[in-house]
């Protein structure tokens, strides 16, 4: 089979994937909210969450009408064969997993307002390439929804305030944005680097999974912190009040410029969406984040 028809399959199924069935890591973490939640309606609507997961899987439907913006994320081998076609053979993913599974149309012209109907226009689906070493194919599938991604949120804070001016930031940012991204919420925190690296390595860090620790423990300590700070702001579930307003708290760093201290909140709602596959040489495909017969 050529590489693009190969790309091409696994795409659609990926979005399929991410769009009805949650990592088991985010259906955990939202089990464990509901066992644990006190405010009867915070529970209520943790409840109504794992039932709607529920119907997803066994409908296999999206979860949410909202089946969001599509940002795929590629790592590469560098020993791959014909990676100039990959990109063609993605859009065209997206294309029928529009309506095959089917997604809402979600790319929109922003000067003309015109819907292209098909989740394709310019840079969408946006593609993030890393190259890595070897000739596996790795490729991740992030449906961002409206919602979660119009609270996010980036400052240029003052350097002399450091992690102190970071914490205020993030949990300001959680306040301000209150029940509109349908908590609860993952946060992807990043900090340094410029504007634009600093929020792509915040969503880029919604993609770890919640059961995975921080291998730096400096940032294991911060991220347990900011999920603390900001489970206490008593926002809740779908903002009706209780103890989980996130799940989890993922921090990334890049070393800064002495005069800036760029800090990027990206949040991802309860339907915390992606799907990943490793695609082997000899045409062989893996899936990494979900179970596939």
């Amino acid at each position: 089979m050529k590489i693009e028809t190969l790309v091409e399959d696994v795409g659609v199924k990926l979005l399929q994937l991410a769009v009805t069935k949650l990592p088991q890591d985010v259906k955990e973490s939202l089990q464990q909210a509901y066992r644990e939640e006190e405010n009867g309606a915070g529970k209520t609507q943790l409840e109504a969450i794992l039932k709607n997961i529920d119907l997803a899987e066994k409908t296999s439907t999206p979860m949410c009408q909202d089946t969001g913006v599509i940002i795929f994320y590629i790592k590469a081998g560098a020993q791959t064969q014909n990676l100039d076609k990959i990109e063609k053979a993605l859009s065209k993913a997206t294309i029928r997993a529009t309506k095959e599974v089917p997604l809402r149309p979600n790319a929109v012209n922003p000067f003309t307002q015109k819907n292209s109907g098909d989740n394709t226009g310019r840079y969408v689906p946006f593609i993030h390439w890393e190259i890595v070493s070897g000739n596996t194919i790795e490729i991740t599938v992030l449906p961002k929804g409206g919602g979660s991604e119009n609270v996010c949120s980036l400052g240029m804070i003052s350097p002399g305030t450091g992690v102190k001016g970071l914490k205020n930031f993030v949990i300001d940012t959680v306040m301000n944005a209150g029940a509109k991204p349908c908590p609860p919420n993952i946060l992807g925190v990043a900090v340094g680097g410029g504007a634009d690296i600093a929020m792509k390595l915040a969503k880029e860090a919604l993609l770890r999974p919640l059961n995975e620790s921080n291998p730096d423990p400096e940032l294991a300590k911060l991220e347990t912190e900011l999920y603390d700070a900001a489970n206490m702001t008593g926002i809740g579930p779908m903002g009706l009040g209780g103890k989980f307003t996130v799940l989890g708290v993922k921090v990334d760093y890049a070393h800064r410029h002495p005069a800036s201290y760029p800090v990027a909140v990206a949040f991802q709602c309860w339907a915390a969406r992606r799907a990943s596959a490793r695609i082997h040489a000899d045409g062989t495909v893996e899936y990494l984040t979900h179970k596939v017969m």
